[in-house]
């Protein structure tokens, strides 16, 4: 009876596969993996998160390929082999194993759905850092995740004539641990191609990343690197044989660069000699995060109800649909008290009132004391200091960002990063306002979101600090006059104006045509029987 995803969660629960960063790869991706690994002309193959065995059931019968396997669960091993899909099937050893601990072997061929768990679960995450580290003579950002470090370790494994086939959660195209990851990837010019699974949801369901496959053979150089989509799962077994979407020379790949926009037909190309990373200017930092907003987030009814000081509580923005438009005033601010909603932050500094101290009673009778992020403050109640921000950006979006103009003096929470101008750099606000509103700045700063299933993007402060924005040469040609110019024009007409965008455009660059290339050359181990 081949293995079944379905009766296997209903054993072990939703919570046991989570613990273990399991994710199941349907038959037909493990048979296109399978397939284009076993082209190396090498009869092995091992599989370093081997789950349920489905690249174990992709190897064609009678084809005398030896595989092996390692898994960190023994729960799902035993259920594996409880359930032989046939007494054909390819012999294999399977070892009870943290992969990312077990070194001294090489392997012919590697195909692997990695578990995917971020940094925060990563078992044994410093001891496994230090050790790629050594091995590997990289420097490794701690917040890696467990995708990663197996991707790392299997590249130093496998065997000069080899093939790697990875089914990879693709943020680390764009973050700042992923420039590591695509260092290795490209030395040796060995990468063959990437695909971007735009179906993520038909090949995982539970999926919360955008996911792809690596291709990587150890035996052959590449003079580019293809970029691959794929919009239906069908569409998988025969993408090798159509035009990829761009295809890179290696001399134009840059680590540090968003690789994202090459799953693009027409990518947006930054022009280094006119933009600066917006830190030259300031940097974003997350929003406050209190821990429990139902309970630090107070409704000026409340606050009279509780009868506190005005000096412990300060005005906040604590949800981004309280900001409607580019612009939030104090007017803005004033018009939410009156409509009641939750725009009050409690913080408390020095030594609560009596009825601060009973609103503090209050939360800890109701466990607020007690949270992942409060129970690491002491006193638990105390917020984080912060200066009201000139510039807001909304940490998730779809369809485009959310970015605001805020003179109303209020801080805000994790919704949203604030900016803060360096010192020497307040004369730029209005004109970094403007940017980021502009069409070119929306699609330059989009680059450095993070993407996630179901089209949701991300920004990190580090991304977004990093992100291109214009040197102050290109500034300089927006004086004081034309900025209040045309933040009337974006008040009145919701863009910004032509002159504007012209400008902004020398940001970009056209791309250069790519030459053409020839195509890719067509302990106690366990026994499954």
């Amino acid at each position: 009876m081949r293995p079944n995803a379905a009766d296997y969660l209903q054993m072990v629960g939703d919570a046991h596969r989570k613990a273990f960063g399991q994710f199941f790869t349907p038959p037909n991706v493990a048979e296109f993996l399978v397939r284009w690994v076993l082209k190396s002309g090498n009869a092995t193959i091992h599989d370093p998160g081997f789950g349920l065995g489905a690249f174990l059931d992709a190897v064609p019968q009678g084809a005398g390929i030896a595989f092996s396997g390692s898994d960190i669960d023994p729960t799902i091993i035993d259920y594996r082999m409880k359930r032989q899909t046939s007494d054909n099937e390819p012999a294999a050893i399977v070892r009870h194993e943290d992969y990312l601990t077990s070194w001294g072997r090489k392997f012919g061929n590697i195909v692997c759905n990695p578990p995917y768990m971020r940094f925060q679960k990563f078992r044994n995450r410093k001891s496994v850092i230090t050790e790629l580290e050594r091995r590997l003579d990289i420097n490794l950002p701690g917040y890696v995740n467990t995708a990663s470090a197996f991707l790392l370790k299997s590249m130093y494994e496998l065997q000069p004539r080899g093939r790697l086939a990875y089914i990879m959660p693709l943020e680390f195209l764009n973050t700042g641990y992923g420039s590591v990851v695509k260092q290795k990837l490209i030395e040796g010019n060995h990468l063959s191609a990437i695909i971007s699974l735009d179906c993520e949801k038909d090949v995982f369901p539970d999926a919360i990343t955008s996911v792809g496959i690596i291709l990587y053979d150890s035996a052959k150089t590449f003079s580019h690197l293809k970029f691959f989509r794929v919009s239906s799962v069908e569409s998988l077994s025969s993408i090798l044989g159509t035009d990829p979407v761009t295809k890179i020379a290696y001399g134009n790949l840059d680590p540090a660069d968003n690789w994202f926009t090459y799953f693009d037909r027409n990518p947006t190309i930054i022009d280094s000699q006119n933009t600066v990373p917006l830190e030259w200017y300031g940097r974003f930092k997350r929003g406050i995060a209190t821990g429990g907003n139902k309970f630090f987030a107070l409704r000026l009814s409340k606050v009279e109800k509780l009868n506190l000081a005005e000096c412990e509580v300060v005005p906040s923005i604590t949800k981004s649909a309280q900001v409607a438009t580019p612009f939030f005033t104090r007017n803005d601010l004033d018009n939410l008290a009156r409509l009641d909603a939750p725009i009050y932050l409690f913080k408390v500094n020095g030594n609560p009132s009596d009825q601060a101290r009973a609103y503090i009673s209050y939360g800890e009778y109701e466990g607020f004391n007690l949270r992942y992020i409060t129970r690491n403050r002491n006193p638990w109640y105390k917020i984080e200091e912060r200066t009201p921000s000139p510039l807001l950006l909304g940490v998730f979006s779809r369809g485009g960002y959310k970015v605001v103009r805020n003179t109303s003096g209020a801080l805000n929470l994790s919704c949203f990063h604030g900016f803060q101008p360096n010192p020497q750099s307040a004369g730029y606000v209005e004109r970094l306002f403007l940017y980021l509103q502009s069409s070119a700045g929306r699609e330059i700063v989009s680059l450095a979101a993070r993407k996630y299933g179901d089209g949701l993007s991300k920004f990190e402060p580090n991304d977004l600090n990093a992100a291109r924005v214009p040197s102050p040469d290109i500034f300089a040609e927006i004086s004081p006059s034309k900025a209040q110019n045309a933040l009337a024009h974006l008040k009145e007409t919701g863009t910004t104006p032509d002159w504007l965008e012209k400008l902004f455009s020398r940001c970009k660059r056209e791309p250069i045509a790519a030459p053409q290339y020839p195509p890719l050359n067509p302990p106690a181990s366990h026994r499954l029987k």
